[in-house]
């Protein structure tokens, strides 16, 4: 995923669509719009796809809240929540650090599934509220659904759904929800973080190659329980196990990383005395006499002694080239307050966290308010590249 759109910011979290996003609503949209034209044929096509929609808007607005109450718990337990991003599996949290203890990711994990849950339960019975006989309808969808009325329809099927949303995110596939539950359980047990992900992320590979195998038997006519046969679903669900094997094996290594990084200080890692340049020359300057001749992507800009702003590449490409001569360094650059910076006295994984979570190459390395060095993704990789080899 991209950083995506921000649409809005709730209880203080920034909330954000990737592309994909775009994809899976108009995919639902028309799934919804062919099953009512299907059993409500008498529903014209406005109605018919206007209802799809807000049935759409409503199942991520439950995605929504599920991955809101991860979000909330996550800050009760004192972890930085940066944003939630909807995306085409739904969404996730973007929860900057791993949990402190296993009783913190427990309740972390489960509490997404239970809000599901509790939705699903709480819209099925309101449906069955106003429609006492709605179990026994279920043999017949056309006489359900025209009983039901438009609200009810809405409610059977986000009901449902959410049902589903639940139940689906407690299978034990590192890194879904069950799969963090489970982590919880082998890290109590273990008293190792590292250990408990490796597990974690093994039951949750395996998982995924189950979904796969199953996915493309499907293609081929097997039925499979629960998940059916054909080209869509076998596709969609192959699809699924490959992005949940991807995710448990990145999510591994980023633990790896973590605990390689614990306690070590940011100042064995940064670049001394880094290359930098003044705040009144020109991009062309900036171009042909610093970039070219380095590896560098940002540059601190100093002012006498001072820390003033950083500018990097995607700063310049902002620039026509017919202006690099006219434009100076201190009208597209960064300015300090707005910098990510890291303190000396930090340590590298707390640093790696932001590099990664921010998306950005480089952070100023800051002792007493002063600039010490340049803390670089390069740098990083390079590290942990040479801690492998010595440690095999």
């Amino acid at each position: 995923m991209g950083k995506g759109i921000r649409v809005g910011r709730l209880f203080g979290i920034n909330i954000h669509i990737d592309w994909t996003w775009l994809f899976i609503f108009a995919l639902i949209t028309w799934s919804l719009t062919t099953v009512l034209v299907q059993f409500r044929p008498d529903l014209g096509a406005g109605t018919t796809w206007g209802l799809a929609a807000i049935a759409a808007l409503l199942f991520f607005a439950s995605v929504l809240a599920h991955e809101m109450a991860h979000s909330l718990v996550a800050r009760a337990n004192g972890l930085p929540v940066r944003n939630i991003t909807l995306f085409i599996f739904g969404g996730v949290s973007s929860i900057e650090r791993e949990p402190d203890s296993p009783g913190s990711e427990f309740v972390m994990a489960i509490v997404g599934p239970l809000t599901s849950l509790v939705i699903g339960i709480v819209l099925l019975l309101l449906v069955g509220a106003r429609l006492p006989d709605a179990a026994g309808m279920l043999q017949r969808p056309q006489d359900l659904f025209e009983a039901l009325g438009l609200a009810g329809m809405l409610g059977l099927w986000l009901g449902s759904v959410n049902m589903l949303l639940g139940f689906f995110n407690m299978i034990p596939a590192f890194p879904l929800d069950g799969g963090r539950v489970l982590r919880s359980i082998f890290w109590a047990i273990t008293k190792n973080l590292q250990r408990a992900t490796g597990w974690a992320s093994a039951v949750g590979q395996g998982i995924a190659w189950l979904f796969i195998i199953a996915g493309i038997a499907m293609v081929f006519g097997v039925q499979i329980p629960l998940f059916g046969t054909g080209v869509v679903n076998g596709l969609w669900l192959a699809f699924i196990g490959w992005f949940l094997n991807s995710a448990a094996s990145r999510s591994y290594r980023q633990v790896v990383i973590q605990d390689i990084l614990a306690d070590v200080p940011v100042t064995e890692i940064m670049r001394r005395n880094p290359p930098v340049v003044e705040p009144d020359i020109t991009v062309n300057t900036l171009v042909h006499e610093h970039v070219m001749g380095s590896d560098d992507y940002g540059f601190p800009v100093m002012q006498s002694d001072d820390l003033v702003g950083l500018v990097t590449m995607e700063d310049v490409r902002g620039v026509t080239r017919d202006r690099w001569d006219t434009v100076r360094v201190k009208e597209i650059m960064t300015p300090r307050e707005d910098l990510l910076t890291v303190n000396a006295e930090g340590d590298a994984a707390q640093a790696f966290n932001t590099l990664m979570q921010r998306d950005v190459r480089q952070l100023p390395v800051l002792e007493n308010g002063q600039l010490i060095g340049l803390l670089r993704r390069n740098d990083l990789v390079r590290w942990l590249q040479l801690q492998s080899e010595t440690e095999g």
